[in-house]
């Protein structure tokens, strides 16, 4: 058995937060965005690629986001709970894309 002296002083209470169910479904709905940066290793058919073999873009619409990334800096290319995004990107990493949750 295990036994802590504490002075007297100290206070024992343990206050525990206690959310409502809204704000526990709340923060499951929260949205995080998947964003892809601009670098200077990919090039624009890895981007495409990757784009369309792992988010299910279309080659137009892969395209569109390989020069917005180019033209802009960045891009979001999904949007979803924290879980979901984070699982591609770390796929996305592996690919040797520069990937961020946001």
């Amino acid at each position: 058995m295990f036994c802590v002296n504490l002075p007297l002083t100290m206070s024992t209470e343990v206050q525990e937060e206690t959310l409502s169910l809204e704000e526990i479904l709340s923060s499951l709905k929260e949205m995080h965005r998947l964003i892809l940066w601009n670098d200077d290793v990919n090039s624009f058919e890895h981007v495409i690629w990757c784009m369309m073999k792992y988010l299910d873009y279309s080659e137009s619409q892969a395209e569109k986001i390989a020069w917005k990334v180019h033209n802009e800096g960045k891009c979001a290319v999904l949007e979803g709970s924290f879980t979901e995004v984070e699982v591609y990107r770390k796929i996305l990493q592996q690919e040797g894309l520069t990937v961020s949750v946001d």
